[in-house]
């Protein structure tokens, strides 16, 4: 364990932000997961903007990679466009 107050503070503030980015990470997961199984197109519409923000946040942040967040947005406008069909 460390001896430096510094590097005490350090584990604690890493601590909470892991348990953080967990919560936002899962929680964005359910809302991908939900989205994806939306069958109507409106309703698929209106979670799209929502969703696409909690991923754009995710990327912000740091938790996922800018080029993993646009890849997610992508396949999940081209499954919700594929729903008007």
């Amino acid at each position: 364990m460390a001896n430096h107050k510094a590097t005490q503070k350090d584990v604690r503030q890493a601590s909470k932000r892991r348990e953080r980015n967990k919560y936002y990470g899962k929680t964005t997961r359910n809302a991908i997961r939900d989205l994806r199984a939306t069958k109507e197109q409106k309703e698929a519409g209106d979670s799209m903007p929502k969703v696409a923000s909690m991923i754009d946040k995710l990327a912000k942040k740091g938790i996922i990679h800018k080029n993993k967040a646009a890849n997610l947005k992508r396949k999940l406008a081209k499954k919700v466009n594929g729903l008007a069909k």
